[in-house]
This record gives C-alpha cells, sequence and structure tokens, in this order.
C-alpha cells in the first residue's frame, strides 16, 4: 500500500525545526531528508527513522521494524508522532551520526 500525501506532509510538517526537510517519492513511497541527508523512511503511512546509537539512546524502549520486505530494520515512530519537539530533536540527535546521501553516478 503506497503512503498517503497527507501523512508525508504531516511528518514534514512535525520535524521542520530539524533542518531543511524534504521528501521525495521513491517507489509509491517516501524517502524524508534533512540538508540532503537521507534519515527517515514513510511506508505504508509509518514513520521509519534510521538507527543511530545516539537515537537509540534518545528513545530509550526502541522499537524496530523493516519499512518493506528485506529491509534492515529502523526506528519505528508511531507514538510519539505528534510530539514535534520530540521528534525533531530525534532527527537532529539522529543526523549527526549519518553520513551524507552520496551522489548517484549520471549513465
Amino acid at each position: 500500500m503506497a503512503s498517503d500525501q497527507n501523512f508525508v506532509d504531516f511528518v514534514v510538517e512535525q520535524i521542520k525545526n530539524a533542518g531543511k526537510i524534504t521528501a521525495k517519492k521513491m517507489f509509491g513511497e517516501y524517502g524524508i531528508y534533512a540538508d540532503e541527508i537521507l534519515f527517515a523512511l514513510v511506508c505504508d503511512n509509518k514513520l521509519f527513522v534510521k538507527p543511530t546509537i545516539s537515537g537509540r539512546a534518545f528513545i530509550g524502549d526502541v522499537v524496530e521494524a523493516s519499512p518493506y520486505e528485506g529491509a534492515k530494520p529502523s526506528f519505528l515512530i508511531e507514538e510519539k508522532i505528534g510530539d514535534s519537539d520530540w521528534l525533531s530533536e530525534l532527527i537532529r540527535i539522529s543526523l549527526t551520526e549519518l553520513p551524507p546521501t552520496k551522489a548517484r553516478k549520471k549513465k
């Protein structure tokens, strides 16, 4: 099931204080970027944040799940998705450990 644009817009609005947030459509789902770093996916109207050591410490009781079959587990954010301050802080903390997204080579 593809994600709903309204849900993606809600997620982007919730984390707007974490940097320059953009969402890019990918195969019916969305990649969420902050300052050109891919840090999360929205799949089936659920938010999956890339796991980091600092993010795990910040969350505490982490729920992990794969955003799609065959994917590595990510932090599944459900209960706190409505808490903009908490979610923005999680993203800011996580971004310190995530590498810049590699540019794709043009064919």
